[in-house]
């Protein structure tokens, strides 16, 4: 691929953000590390952590045998500094950390937006919650699925900027 997303025989670093990184960005970040063979590491975010993941997202993550441990609630700011891994791509996963103005990140990754539903804002019984979790994570995964197996070899820089584009609507299928 021609462009500054191809790195022979490395990973590709993948930065998920949202505002409170309780839940979307860390269902993201735990499931792409998840996949074997695959030549990405998944970091999460948020522009106002809260602190704490919340206990559906680590109760879906666990349903689903994915690591948990390591999981934690940080600060974006953390990938903004020296030493920090150099991104190769950001997804904001929240409608309001994509309105924010996001620091700036170095070597200039591709960015795009892909909107989930907040989780953690939804209203009901638990098992309600659980089940609105578990609806979240599934479209995650699809997405992240498609994105993995997406070219990157074969697509110049603008050609994947709008595939990324395309598969935050919903609309790109792999290959």
């Amino acid at each position: 691929m021609s462009g500054a997303t191809e790195k022979s025989g490395e990973s590709y670093n993948v930065l998920f953000l949202c505002t409170g990184n309780s839940a979307r960005s860390i269902m993201a970040e735990a499931y792409l590390n998840s996949l074997p063979g695959r030549p990405f590491k998944a970091y999460s975010a948020g522009s106002h952590p809260g602190g704490t993941v919340n206990p559906f997202a680590l109760d879906v993550l666990k349903a689903a045998k994915l690591c948990t441990e390591g999981l934690r609630s940080k600060s974006w700011d953390e990938f903004a500094v020296a030493g920090a891994p150099k991104m190769d791509f950001v997804f904001t996963v929240c409608d309001n950390a994509a309105g924010e103005v996001c620091p700036i990140w170095p070597g200039q990754p591709m960015t795009a937006h892909w909107p989930f539903a907040d989780p953690a804002a939804f209203e009901g019984s638990d098992a309600e919650k659980h089940a609105f979790f578990l609806d979240v994570f599934r479209q995650i995964r699809t997405r992240i699925d498609i994105f993995t197996n997406l070219p990157l070899r074969s697509l110049d820089r603008l050609a994947l900027k709008k595939k990324l584009a395309d598969l935050g609507r919903g609309a790109v299928e792999a290959g």
